[in-house]
């Protein structure tokens, strides 16, 4: 992997593989990469950088060390005093001055397929984040947690509309109301990880997942797979069909489509072209807001 101004002292780190994966850790281990405004802001300049780079066809997303993203950070334990004056304070303040300029769920919006590498505790916000990937691996051993009605919060920053989807009622329910841990192995049982991995061997695992998509999945086609997907879960089978069927007229005016069946029918790996800014943002199906 080749790195481009990661800095021990920034807040994420960005690098890129030559098979055109942008990799962006977290980068504040020494407070399991609590979630603050450094990392907000690192955060949202690596994800623009990966989405206007037409080489980066796929984004994974980790963390360094031992926590992928342990909540929103709180300050050192000798603060717990001010707490009550500090929260006062929050009530009466924008909640992007807290947590940033995006809510989680802008993830859905990206053109390009974000990939979750789940290392370490993944807890409140940091659960949220992971949740808007579209794909998530994970340590084994990892813990988990919406932890909002232990902390006398409510389902924070569009987690109440995920979870369900990925866990079905019944387990979503369960996981917010009780705020209770849980690992890796139950994650994945619950559909909310695709797979759990070794610790040593998840980046390669994530790595080789998001390589073998860029060099073989046209990125056009993902980028409206994308916005179908999540803008289908609000919409009826009828019109999510009538849709369907707009986008494939659209997708067979595009070169992906000559490519993909020439590629396959001569048996060696699709040449797909990459997308530029403004590739596909065109299309019939509005992005979400």
């Amino acid at each position: 992997m080749s790195g481009s101004g990661g800095a021990s002292e920034d807040a994420v780190l960005y690098e890129t593989t030559h098979a055109g994966v942008a990799v962006l850790t977290f980068n504040r281990p020494e407070r399991l990469n609590a979630w603050g405004p450094d990392i907000a802001a690192g955060f949202y300049a690596a994800i623009d950088r990966a989405e206007q780079d037409p080489a980066v066809r796929a984004i994974v997303l980790t963390g360094r060390g031992r926590g992928f993203c342990a909540g929103a950070y709180l300050g050192a334990p000798s603060a717990a005093p001010t707490y009550g004056e500090t929260l006062e304070k929050a009530g009466q303040t924008n909640l992007s001055e807290l947590v940033g300029e995006r809510p989680p769920h802008f993830l859905t919006t990206l053109r390009k397929p974000v990939i979750a590498a789940v290392n370490g505790a993944c807890v409140g916000i940091g659960l949220t984040q992971a949740l808007m990937c579209d794909v998530r691996f994970a340590a084994a051993g990892a813990k988990f947690g919406a932890v909002f009605s232990r902390r006398g919060l409510i389902a924070e920053f569009g987690i109440s509309w995920i979870l369900p989807r990925l866990t079905g009622w019944g387990a979503a329910l369960d996981l917010l109301l009780s705020g209770r841990t849980f690992l890796a192995e139950e994650a994945v049982e619950l559909g909310l990880v695709k797979e759990v991995v070794a610790p040593g061997e998840l980046m390669k695992r994530a790595l080789d997942y998001a390589e073998d998509i860029a060099r073989n999945c046209s990125p056009a086609s993902m980028a409206v797979i994308k916005r179908q997907v999540y803008g289908d879960a609000t919409r009826d089978v009828v019109d999510a069909t009538a849709r369907a069927e707009v986008l494939l007229h659209e997708a067979m005016r595009r070169p992906d489509v000559i490519e993909g069946i020439t590629s396959f029918l001569e048996k060696r790996p699709p040449r797909f072209p990459s997308l530029d800014p403004t590739d596909v943002q065109r299309s019939s199906v509005p992005r979400k807001g």
